[in-house]
């Protein structure tokens, strides 16, 4: 069974473990989610992880050759990423609240993701 993530394809996050970015890590470094892997707890996020594949070179049916080296983004825990509050640009714990809202002369309960560093809606 998968588990639930708080975080959402086309969120703005912040990599808030790992090594320093002035050691060659990614720590502190922001990127938007690509992907998300709720089955293995990860997440994809842009330019964030990257890791070098090695193409071999094989022939094509235009004739030309494709290979050599390749970036690409690889999948991070999710516990290594914090959402960024939209607010403030800085790292926040993301909670879940019922608002009531009002629509056609009813009133619908609807549960909406917020920043519990700031208090605003997500």
């Amino acid at each position: 069974m998968a588990n639930k993530l708080k975080i959402k394809k086309g969120d703005l996050v912040q990599v808030i473990a790992g090594a320093r970015q002035s050691r060659g890590g990614d720590r502190g470094k922001q990127g938007k989610v690509l992907a998300v892997y709720p089955e293995r707890n990860r997440v994809l996020v842009e330019g964030v992880n990257r890791v070098i594949k090695h193409k071999k070179a094989t022939q094509t049916q235009a004739g030309g050759t494709a290979g050599g080296r390749e970036t690409h983004e690889a999948p991070i825990h999710v516990s290594n990423v914090a959402l960024v509050d939209p607010k403030d640009n800085k790292p926040t714990r993301v909670g879940y609240r019922e608002e009531k809202v009002e629509r056609d002369g009813r009133t619908k309960t609807v549960r909406v993701r917020y920043s519990r560093r700031t208090g605003e809606e997500i």
